[in-house]
């Protein structure tokens, strides 16, 4: 396993350096959506619903439209400016009975790992939260946002249950659940007759996906039966800006595209050509250069696809 975070857990006097892991794993059969007809891999283009032009990702911020239909949008500057928790402390608030926490609440879990030094302030808390039957309510900011969470215990493992928060819980709002229902002695008896016979010990290991076995063997069967091809290679080129590496690489292009025609129009030219260049050639590669060099400010338009650069180069040389 790789840990996600590392920082240290602390309470009292006490504090114990921990490393965090993920404890749960997905294990579905992943699917992508390809064109049937060539297999080929279908992309989205993120295109804006007012003027119908696709949006890059350099030009997408957040926006959030109130409840009387105003638009309040948020860029990297806003967001910086919220009061974020970046420390690296698991900090304990309380300590409550186990059998308060409603598993409702519960959210994600992860394995907490002491460092080589701690390994007996570890136990020492692992122990006491065992021995008194009791759960550490803890705060901690994963992932640049701060959230309420629970130590338990499991097996010899502390494990860090991350919660919701309480609104966060919907209520059952059902009319009929206020009815009266009429339940007879007997009927109750039997019931519970039929609960008490149908007892058991959970043991979650006896039981499996059989979904997704089912989806695991269809996919062999086909597989066997000579259903499948060759996947498809991706083109190398991808002019809708769909990712941020697709924007990495059109700047990089158009850094190489700059370059090229600074070479050309240097090695192309005579020393009298160099006195006296062409004004349309020469307004044409300052001003390319210049893009180049405000890429990346909050000013910046984003880079063209290396196509049309190559273009521009074509009619400066």
């Amino acid at each position: 396993m790789r840990a996600i975070w590392s920082g240290a857990v602390s309470f009292g006097l006490v504090s114990v350096p921990i490393k965090v892991y993920s404890a749960t794993s997905n294990h579905d059969v992943r699917f992508h959506q390809v064109h049937g007809e060539d297999g080929g891999r279908i992309r989205y283009k993120r295109t804006c619903e007012v003027c119908g032009e696709e949006v890059t990702y350099a030009d997408i911020v957040k926006g959030f439209e109130t409840p009387d239909g105003e638009l309040i949008t948020l860029d990297d500057s806003d967001l910086a400016s919220l009061p974020v928790k970046t420390g690296h402390e698991i900090d304990v608030i309380e300590f409550v009975p186990n059998d308060q926490i409603d598993p409702m609440l519960f959210d994600k879990s992860y394995y907490l790992e002491p460092e080589t030094k701690a390994a007996k302030p570890y136990a020492l808390l692992r122990e006491a939260l065992e021995e008194t039957d009791r759960t550490a309510v803890v705060k901690v900011a994963l992932r640049q946002r701060e959230t309420l969470a629970l130590l338990r215990v499991r097996g010899k493992a502390i494990v860090l249950q991350t919660l919701i928060w309480q609104d966060e819980i919907r209520e059952p709002e059902f009319d009929i659940l206020d009815n009266e229902v009429d339940l007879k002695p007997q009927e109750l008896k039997m019931a519970s007759s039929l609960v008490e016979s149908m007892g058991a010990d959970f043991d979650p290991s006896e039981f499996h996906d059989e979904y997704r076995d089912a989806m695991a063997d269809l996919i062999e069967a086909k597989k066997s039966d000579g259903d499948a091809r060759p996947a498809p290679a991706a083109e190398a080129a991808d002019d809708g800006g769909d990712s941020m590496s697709d924007l990495l690489s059109a700047l990089q292009a158009s850094v190489d595209a700059a370059r090229s025609t600074k070479s050309d129009s240097g090695s192309g030219s005579g020393p009298t050509e160099k006195k006296t260049p062409n004004r349309r050639s020469s307004s044409r590669t300052k001003k390319t250069e210049e893009n180049d060099a405000e890429t990346g400010t909050d000013d910046a338009k984003p880079a063209k696809p290396a196509t049309t650069r190559r273009r521009s180069t074509k009619k400066t040389a």
